[in-house]
């Protein structure tokens, strides 16, 4: 799975952004795209110089190769030769360089983790670190047949610390229905914090709880049927997971335990799974956008939460290659909405860039086809709106994306809210997305209000022109009272963002009062 992020995420004039943290981008030289390294990796050239051997490799002999001609980086107990890579590195030599000659594990989490580093450098593979990586405790001590709640040690102990105490779970049944019941011990669980999974004999459900994920993660006794049930119930923190059975038999026992079951740890630890989505529709937004929808298969229960993104996956040319997008809503497309189905389906804004690899590959895609998505990640936290008076959205092309859940959310659940604030920033009128639903949006509620700018329009327009500026924003962010509650959110290519925030802090917004939503 290849780092799709070269030249062309974010492309000189891409808008499309990921709500995550972000990190720089270097120019790449001519001869030197994603597409340029599939074809050195296919080419045959020996990339590691040691003509096809894999040795075991000392933490001795790995500080040796700390160069840049000669650049050895262990990931995760494998070691990588990645001198090859240095000049198709989207961060940059210098970012690859932290790491030469030492366990770059922590670092490649926190860039880019979601990254199949495997497929990536299958090549540069030099062998393995001499030292055997550690079993984790959580699952080496797994060995009871799960016929129950399991003893509270098989869980990590972090949340204690930070909570009422770790979670757990039972099962019972009945004579048609398996149900399974999480106690997470917390507050402020609903239905996005659930992500369930069964693919064959494997079921998987994992419960995100502040910065961690607790996991159940069973190989079921008997077979059950695709679709199932998750209800929580909020106000104790109770998951129920309500599954059907294939046959009206007693089960002896629930099943027996696979990788992480019946663990709390860090999310970021927890790795990226992914289901195969349908592609249901996909239409013209403007001339370049679409707007495409992928139904989730009734063998799974995910929401994106608001403000998170997820990770689309496709094959290129033998290739798994992966691309972060931040879903829609459809509340802006009336005609569109189809409430009892909704949660099934996933709408993603795209742009389609005519000299990329992947969002071709995306638009050549046939209804019926299929893409890999992964499961939600990001930063924005929805205690943001607690109290929330004044909501100000800075937008630029399709960083608008993140925008659409935001701007839903905040109309229908803030009761708090006086006023909502949209500016647009786009290069012509043709490139403005969803126009007339904005426009129809302000008129029906008169707490919204949007505002588009244009960089280069036409003689005829007669709306706001240039580019993200003082004497724009402050004129634009004028609290309804002196000291009503803010949140400013700003979404865009990088160099839009990054300058937004540093205007954003000269107008003594604190940091506090800005959520920036970056690649």
């Amino acid at each position: 799975m290849l780092n799709v992020p070269s030249q062309s995420f974010p492309a000189p004039s891409s808008q499309q952004r990921a709500a995550s943290g972000g990190r720089s981008k270097v120019p790449l030289k001519q001869g030197r795209s994603l597409m340029d390294w599939i074809r050195l990796t296919k080419s045959g050239k020996d990339l590691t110089g040691l003509k096809g051997r894999l040795i075991e490799v000392t933490e001795e002999e790995l500080k040796r190769h700390n160069t840049k001609d000669d650049c050895w980086i262990c990931i995760r107990g494998f070691v990588y030769n990645v001198s090859p890579y240095m000049e198709y590195h989207p961060g940059g030599e210098d970012e690859l360089m932290r790491a030469a000659g030492s366990d770059g594990t922590d670092l490649f989490d926190q860039v880019h983790r979601w990254v199949n580093y495997e497929s990536m450098l299958k090549e540069c593979l030099v062998g393995r670190m001499a030292i055997k990586p550690t079993i984790p405790k959580d699952y080496r001590e797994e060995k009871k047949v799960l016929n129950g709640m399991l003893p509270k040690t098989q869980v990590t102990d972090t949340l204690t610390k930070e909570g009422p105490g770790s979670p757990s779970y039972d099962w019972f049944q009945t004579d048609s229905l398996v149900t399974l019941v999480i106690y997470t011990k917390q507050k402020d669980i609903n239905l996005d914090s659930v992500i369930v999974d069964h693919q064959d004999d494997s079921f998987r459900a994992e419960t995100i709880i502040k910065d961690y994920s607790y996991i159940i993660h069973i190989g079921l006794s008997h077979e059950i049927q695709e679709d199932f049930s998750v209800r929580v119930i909020e106000n104790v923190g109770k998951i129920e997971i309500v599954l059907k059975k294939k046959e009206n038999t007693s089960w002896k026992r629930l099943g027996h335990p696979l990788e992480n079951h019946n663990s709390l740890i860090p999310k970021k630890d927890t790795g990226l799974n992914y289901r195969k989505c349908q592609l249901i529709s996909k239409e013209c937004v403007t001339h370049d956008t679409k707007l495409f929808c992928l139904m989730l298969p009734p063998s799974t229960h995910l929401q994106v939460p608001i403000g998170q993104h997820v990770y689309l996956k496709l094959t290129i040319t033998g290739t798994e290659i992966v691309k972060p997008y931040t879903p829609v809503s459809d509340f802006l497309l009336s005609e569109l909405k189809e409430p009892v189905l909704n949660n099934k389906y996933i709408y993603f804004l795209i742009k389609i860039y005519a000299a990329g690899l992947f969002t071709p590959e995306l638009d050549h895609l046939q209804i019926g086809d299929f893409v890999s998505v992964s499961n939600p990640e990001g930063n924005f936290k929805i205690s943001q709106f607690q109290e929330l008076e004044d909501l100000f959205l800075l937008a630029a092309g399709t960083g608008f994306t993140p925008m659409v859940k935001i701007l839903n959310y905040a109309l229908t659940n803030i009761p708090s809210l006086r006023k909502v604030k949209l500016m647009f920033f786009n290069k012509t009128e043709d490139d403005i997305i969803w126009r007339s639903q904005l426009e129809k949006l302000a008129f029906k509620d008169k707490r919204f209000q949007v505002e588009f700018v244009l960089s280069a329009p036409t003689s005829e327009w007669n709306g706001k022109q240039g580019h993200i500026s003082p004497g724009l924003l402050s004129e634009f962010l004028k609290r309804s009272l002196d000291r009503s509650k803010v949140l400013i959110c700003i979404c865009g290519p990088t160099p839009f963002t990054e300058q937004g925030i540093r205007l954003l802090q000269d107008l003594n917004f604190s940091k506090d009062e800005i959520h920036s939503f970056t690649a």
